[in-house]
């Protein structure tokens, strides 16, 4: 049978399993799904930072240059904007944005409409780097995800949004 198999026993089953015979009356059905995704997570993660690490960044720089990125020309946000796009506080925001700014990924330069204010822009290096690491990160995460099909996928993606939207009230 194949390793990656849905009907494969995995850790979390031999987990199930246990509970099931100390306490028979409980429906683990969640305890399993949830226990699966607190693994996934812990998999997925360390994956994904190879990738960051390669272009000098920690994950939560990524995040920033990329939120820079998407907002399209001309790639500029102010601290609130991405503390609260990236739901950071503030001086988390303040000590990634100090980090990338050393880097010369961003620029702090006064808003020209309230010169008490500051704006953060992505420099050609930090763009550059963002796109050359985001392909590297898209291919990454599908090829650890390449045990699902397109459907499956999908499917997953499907749910997951539910997921988050029902915990997210």
């Amino acid at each position: 049978m194949d390793s990656a198999s849905a009907d494969s026993p995995d850790a979390v089953d031999g987990v199930i399993e246990a509970w099931h015979r100390e306490r028979p009356d409980l429906d683990l059905t969640a305890i399993a799904a949830a226990g699966r995704l607190g693994r996934l997570s812990l998999l997925l993660g360390p994956a994904q930072e190879k990738v960051f690490t390669t272009f000098g960044l920690q994950r939560g720089e990524f995040d920033v240059l990329a939120a820079l990125r998407r907002s399209g020309e001309p790639y500029i946000q102010s601290p609130s904007q991405l503390s609260q796009l990236l739901m950071l506080s503030r001086a988390g925001m303040t000590n990634r944005l100090d980090r990338l700014e050393k880097a010369e990924f961003v620029e702090r330069t006064l808003d020209p409409g309230d010169r008490r204010s500051f704006q953060i822009r992505l420099t050609e290096r930090g763009y550059a780097t963002v796109d050359t690491a985001m392909t590297e990160h898209t291919a990454n995460v599908t090829r650890l995800l390449s045990a699902l099909d397109d459907q499956e996928l999908g499917t997953l993606d499907d749910l997951l949004r539910k997921l988050l939207r029902g915990l997210s009230g």
